[in-house]
């Protein structure tokens, strides 16, 4: 029963990545044709063909490794100055400039009469624009729609101020500490369990403020360092009150957006703050639709976090994978890695009700949608985010030129960064090489 809960939780990982690639796809063709250009090829994945079908002008199939997508488009690049369409002209600077010209031979291969006014480049600089991000935007928009689902219908997970742990003690040497901390008689009693608060009490204010939320609690407690605090609680319906004095320790430091502050190496900023000892007991609170732009807001700036850190996190899967370091949690995987946490999800029974487990999965989904998003945006080609910097370049050259009163100089030639195109998705295949290996013998474990 376990295996086949695991393989389905693959499978629905895997399906919803396979539609997410297609549709992401879907969202560069439809403005494409929409403008005019002809699309010869829509595909989702790389490598043989598994399956196609042509409608129209175009063939819409299924390959074999399903790493990617792409369509074709007839005239991505355009010719170089001096050239008619379609012809290679031999250059004399060297290898690189002769990748670029086969580049611009190939992207004219499937141009026939009449289709001279339907080429990528000839486009404007607004509709570049809308079909290079469309596939993103799409995204985007799938993310959107699952977690403002999530938030809405399920709810999102908070930390109310009702205690479900006291901590018996403290390790005056740890930073940071949970309430399962294992006592030693060196260590001092812990200020909410000599205070003699209890699982199951309410804490409703701090020092005479009222508190609705753990956070506020939380910050209540730091803010007071080591001095004496009365903590007023709901104790099964009586309105009781507590005096406790926190101890200092160094602890994470907390950011405005209620995150663990790290330094450049990612790792946890400490800061002198007071401890209780207590914790919280999370409870799965339904959002207003009102609320969902501002939590998807704060669910973006963490995703592009995550992506700026990508270079640096690689350093620790590469050291986990070859050597006996442990496998940072919060580290990017493959296809691979993501279909095994789908796996573990679906089969263990410590994540919750089959309810519970589907939306975990399903928000792995939202969250892959919300990396390809962000990652695709990196103004490099061959990636989306490059040919917008393309377009961009194209439309800065040609407002400065009208206002000068200079000729149109024409397309941005995309075709030259070509070379270091070719550079940046050899990189990109060493990086998935070693999130697969990492994945496969160092992999990251939820239990």
């Amino acid at each position: 029963m376990a295996t086949m809960l695991f393989l389905a939780g693959v499978v629905l990982v895997f399906v919803g990545i396979a539609l997410s690639i297609a549709l992401h796809e879907i969202g560069h063709l439809v403005p494409a044709k929409r403008f005019g250009v002809r699309v010869p090829q829509y595909m989702v994945g790389f490598g043989p063909t598994v399956f196609s079908r042509r409608r129209g002008e175009t063939e819409y199939g299924v390959k074999a490794i399903p790493l990617g997508g792409y369509i074709r488009m007839i005239g991505m690049f355009p010719p170089r100055a001096g050239d008619e369409p379609g012809t290679i002209r031999t250059s004399s600077t060297g290898r690189f400039s002769q990748l670029a010209d086969e580049a611009r031979a190939q992207s004219f291969e499937e141009v026939r009469p009449g289709d001279e006014d339907r080429l990528f480049y000839k486009l404007s600089v607004p509709k570049k624009i809308t079909v290079m991000l469309g596939g993103p935007m799409m995204n985007l928009l799938i993310a959107f729609v699952i977690f403002g689902g999530i938030f809405t219908l399920y709810g999102t997970v908070q930390t109310s101020p009702r205690l479900s742990s006291v901590s018996e003690c403290v390790d005056l040497t740890k930073a940071g500490q949970s309430t399962a901390q294992e006592c030693t008689p060196d260590m001092p009693t812990a200020p909410a369990n000599e205070a003699g608060l209890r699982p199951g009490d309410t804490i409703t204010a701090i020092n005479g403020q009222a508190v609705t939320t753990w956070d506020e609690v939380r910050a209540q407690i730091r803010a007071n360092g080591d001095r004496e605090m009365r903590i007023a609680v709901d104790r099964g319906g009586r309105d009781e009150t507590v005096t406790a004095t926190p101890i200092v320790l160094d602890q994470p430091k907390i950011g405005d957006d209620g995150r663990v502050v790290e330094d450049a190496k990612g790792q946890p900023v400490l800061e002198q703050a007071g401890f209780l000892g207590a914790s919280g007991t999370p409870v799965r609170v339904k959002q207003p639709v009102t609320e969902v732009p501002a939590l998807f807001g704060d669910m973006l700036v963490t995703t592009f976090s995550a992506v700026a850190k990508i270079p640096q996190k690689l350093v620790g899967v590469y050291q986990a994978a070859f050597g006996s370091e442990e496998r940072d949690p919060e580290s990017p995987m493959s296809v691979v890695g993501v279909g095994r946490v789908a796996g573990e999800v679906a089969s263990s029974d410590e994540f919750g009700t089959p309810a519970e487990k589907l939306m975990m999965i399903i928000s792995l989904i939202g969250s892959l949608n919300l990396m390809l998003f962000a990652f695709n945006l990196i103004p490099l080609l061959p990636l989306d985010g490059g040919h917008v910097a393309g377009a961009l370049w194209e439309g800065v050259k040609k407002g400065w030129a009208r206002v000068r009163g200079l000729p149109d100089p024409g397309p941005v030639d995309v075709a030259k960064a070509l070379p270091l195109a070719y550079g940046v998705a050899l990189t990109f295949i060493a990086m998935t090489v070693l999130l697969v290996y990492a994945d496969i013998v160092k992999p990251i474990k939820l239990l």
